[in-house]
C-alpha cells in the first residue's frame, strides 16, 4: 500500500456504505491489485482527485468570471511582450 499525503490519519474515519455497478467494481479490484492497495484506499484516493479537480474546475470558472467582468484591455500586458520573445542565437 502507498502513502497518501491528502489523507489526515488523524481525522476521524466513517464507515459508509455503497452502491456500485458490476463492471466498474471489476475495473476497480484489477487496479487495486495492481497499486497493491485496497478497494477503501483506492477509493479514498479516487474521490479525493475528484474534490481537488472540482477545486480546480471552480476556480477556473471564477477566474474566466472575472475576465468577462474585467476584460484585458488593449495594452495591458504589452510590457511583457520582450519577455516572451525567444531569441535564436
Amino acid at each position: 500500500m502507498y502513502a497518501n499525503p491528502h489523507i489526515n490519519m488523524e481525522a476521524v474515519v466513517k464507515t459508509i456504505q455503497m452502491t456500485i455497478d458490476e463492471p466498474l467494481l471489476e475495473e476497480v479490484d484489477q487496479a487495486i491489485q495492481k497499486l497493491k492497495t485496497n478497494r477503501s484506499a483506492f477509493i479514498r484516493e479516487a474521490l479525493q482527485l475528484a474534490l481537488n479537480q472540482l477545486k480546480i474546475r471552480q476556480m477556473e470558472i471564477s477566474h474566466a468570471e472575472g475576465y468577462e467582468k474585467h476584460p484585458v484591455t488593449p495594452g495591458e500586458f504589452d510590457v511583457w511582450h520582450k519577455e516572451q520573445s525567444w531569441s535564436e542565437k
